[in-house]
């Protein structure tokens, strides 16, 4: 299963607060900030969320 790295390239300052809660579940805190996660449908409409914040990489297994 593919796996994506999940970068959090733009702040949270000033965002609606669904945004930010949403940034952290990823596992995101601080600017560059990264994390891998499982791709599936849950994680890709989190991201879909907060594309604008943050950059996605795929990882192949």
């Amino acid at each position: 299963m593919a796996k994506l790295k999940v970068t959090l390239t733009r702040s949270v300052i000033g965002r609606p607060e669904t945004q930010r809660k949403t940034v952290k579940s990823l596992g995101l805190g601080k600017m560059n900030s990264s994390n891998v996660l499982p791709d599936n449908d849950a994680i890709r409409g989190q991201i879909f969320k907060v594309k604008h914040l943050v950059t996605v990489e795929e990882i192949k297994d």
